[in-house]
């Protein structure tokens, strides 16, 4: 697991928290981090993937 995919989890976690929280306590904003955050760490979960997919590339 490269420093890609870790960010990754690390992101979609605090996201998943803070839309939790928004929306036991109703902060929209909050929330909307949330989905944001969660959002971020989907992307960064792709560019992962993609790195994994040219080192792997590169060795055959």
């Amino acid at each position: 697991m490269d420093k890609e995919h870790v960010k990754s989890a690390a992101d979609k976690a605090s996201g998943a928290m803070k839309e939790a929280a928004g929306k036991v306590t109703g902060n929209e904003k909050l929330e909307a981090e949330g989905k944001f955050d969660k959002a971020k760490g989907e992307a960064r979960e792709v560019v992962g993937d993609v790195k994994d997919a040219v080192k792997d590339s590169k060795k055959n």
